[in-house]
């Protein structure tokens, strides 16, 4: 059940995430239960949980450039460097940035895909990345973007996520940097 009541203030992110999640059953198939984060973005008080505590960890992290991965990703991102004064990279799905892009293929859960950067405009070089994005599933995004910023030049010095799907093993697959996540699965 979501909490509608207007004027709500969230101490943390846990609390607002509790507060605002709608699971949703058997979606995208049978056997999942979606967690879906839009009534979170939606609401001002608990985005501001939310992305306060995003930024706060990215900063512990040694952040100086945010990486926001492809969709939801960008919202987080953007937000969380706002709030630290730094640069966000959007990482972006194959075919949405022109040429040239370094680009690196991965798959999820459900599908498989590509997820490209730029390969000019932006100096990689001992950039130190923190990759946000909204749920940690088997990991694919968040190594892909990782190859990413390495290939470039950058390495990323951590991974911040809202939610972590257990039991898809993303948690394994990513490289030595440390995983922050504000809400574990249920």
């Amino acid at each position: 059940m979501v909490d509608n009541t207007p004027g709500s203030t969230f101490s943390t992110a846990a609390q607002a995430l509790r507060a605002k999640i709608r699971r949703v059953a058997d979606f995208p198939e049978k056997g999942v239960l979606f967690e879906d984060l839009t009534p979170v973005l939606a609401d001002g008080p608990a985005l501001n949980a939310v992305i306060r505590e995003l930024a706060e960890r990215s900063r512990e992290l040694g952040a100086d450039m945010i990486g926001g991965l492809d969709a939801r990703g960008f919202l987080l991102g953007s937000a969380v460097a706002y709030e630290l004064g730094l640069g966000v990279l959007a990482i972006r799905k194959k075919g949405k940035l022109p040429p040239p892009v370094i680009a690196q293929e991965y798959t999820t859960e459900y599908s498989s895909a590509a997820l490209e950067i730029p390969a000019e405009g932006i100096d990689f070089r001992g950039r130190k990345v923190v990759l946000v994005d909204d749920v940690l599933a088997t990991g694919g995004t968040l190594v892909a973007a990782t190859d990413l910023i390495e290939r470039a030049g950058g390495s990323v010095v951590g991974y911040v996520v809202v939610l972590e799907v257990d039991g898809l093993g993303g948690r394994e697959k990513l490289s030595g940097a440390p995983l922050v996540v504000l809400a574990e699965n249920g």
